[in-house]
């Protein structure tokens, strides 16, 4: 009878450690925990299902082995922050670097008339032109050229008494030079009074001529509204004139303008920033887009005091002798100014954002960027002078576009 207790209390404790056992497995089983990631953004970990904080996808459950490195939760403050003040990535980052660069500054600009060399063609008397001799805008005319006739009755009663002193009274030499230089001073050439006094007769008109070699430009700009806009498709270097037969000029009035094209200078556009690195005499390496095998060496003859109508840039002009590169007028050319070296703290171009009058960097805090305004200088070879708003300490963004135009944000850890 003992034998049979015994043998009871025996099996019934093993069955007691084997239901321990199984009750212990269990309890392991029930303490791993089923964790949830998204499909596009494996580094969102969760302990329950929902959505993905940055896409709004559902979550899936985390495969096992395929677990990669987690991040901390976003918060939702910080994803509902506005973009143009705060952004969320991990792109690669750069600090100001406080060095000695060499300045190359680059211009463009064009080749212009040099105006200091332009003539006129002027009436020395008022009348009407009977007849002209250009028709076109920029039509080349030679030193001695006949450009117009002009009618005029004070020219004409100059003749008739020339000739009635000369008819009457011919020993009369102060009266009849007294006449002669009147039509003289009135336009009228040694030969045109030779012929005059030969003849007989008086000539009706007076031929103006031109005093200059180059292309002739009108500047009356008297033209008819509704002419002007016919025209506005033709070309205008070969635009009609808008001088004509039949119109009156007043005595004194400049009627044609004459451009030199062997006299020219270039005109190059520089920036406000970049002003502080041209003075008048410094040299300048011009490569004309024409002829990219003609190097022009000049100088900076003159800086004009004042911004061009609706630019933001100042002009400068170089002088040169075109008759040697025959350029055409208005050709474009690039300009590169003598290099030196300057100490200052830099930063790629690309790390800056200009917003119109006000430029900005994205500085990283703790895996974020933040929009920052600065103060920049010189922008030299792909590189810009950081004149205020950063420290060496500061790590900015290396690409600001790529902050503005990216249509996601991760946030990472530093």
């Amino acid at each position: 009878m003992n034998l049979k207790i015994i043998i009871l209390l025996f099996s019934l404790s093993v069955f007691f450690v084997a239901c321990k056992n199984e009750a212990d497995k269990h309890k392991g089983h029930t303490e791993i925990k089923e964790s949830y990631t998204c499909p596009m953004h494996p580094q969102i970990i969760k302990d329950a299902p929902g959505n993905c904080p940055i896409c709004g996808m559902k979550l899936v459950p985390k495969e096992d082995g395929k677990e990669k490195q987690a991040i901390k939760d976003t918060a939702l403050s910080a994803l509902l922050k506005p973009t143009n003040e705060f952004a969320i990535s991990s792109i690669p980052t750069v600090k100001t670097i406080h060095k000695y660069l060499p300045l190359t500054l680059k211009a463009l600009g064009a080749v212009s008339y040099d105006t200091r060399q332009m003539g006129s063609v002027s009436a020395n008397i008022s009348g009407r032109i009977e007849k002209l001799y250009v028709r076109s805008r920029y039509q080349q005319v030679k030193k001695g050229q006949r450009i117009m006739d002009i009618y005029s009755p004070e020219i004409l009663t100059a003749q008739e008494n020339l000739l009635m002193v000369l008819r009457n009274d011919p020993s009369n030499e102060m009266m009849i030079s007294s006449a002669k230089q009147k039509l003289l001073l009135l336009g009228m050439s040694g030969q045109q009074l030779q012929e005059v006094i030969k003849k007989g007769k008086p000539d009706f008109s007076i031929s103006v001529f031109s005093n200059y070699n180059g292309y002739i430009k009108d500047v009356q700009g008297g033209m008819p509204r509704e002419a002007t806009s016919a025209m506005s498709n033709v070309s205008q270097q070969t635009a009609e004139l808008s001088v004509k037969e039949g119109m009156y000029v007043q005595k004194g009035q400049t009627v044609f303008n004459v451009y030199d094209p062997s006299k020219a200078w270039v005109v190059l556009n520089i920036y406000p920033q970049d002003m502080k690195l041209i003075k008048v005499g410094q040299l300048v390496n011009i490569v004309p887009d024409v002829a990219k095998s003609k190097m022009i060496e000049g100088k900076i003859n003159f800086i004009e005091p004042f911004y061009q109508n609706g630019t933001k840039t100042v002009t400068v002009r170089v002088y040169f002798n075109n008759a040697q590169y025959k350029l055409p007028i208005g050709s474009q050319v690039e300009a590169s100014f003598a290099s030196e070296m300057k100490l200052a703290d830099w930063i790629p171009s690309t790390s800056v954002l200009s917003l119109g009058l006000d430029k900005i960097v994205f500085v990283k805090h703790e895996g974020t960027f933040e929009a920052k305004k600065i103060q920049i200088g010189i922008a030299n070879d792909q590189m810009v002078e950081i004149i205020s708003g950063l420290d060496g300490n500061d790590q900015i963004a290396e690409n600001a576009q790529y902050l503005m135009d990216s249509e996601s944000f991760i946030k990472v850890n530093n």
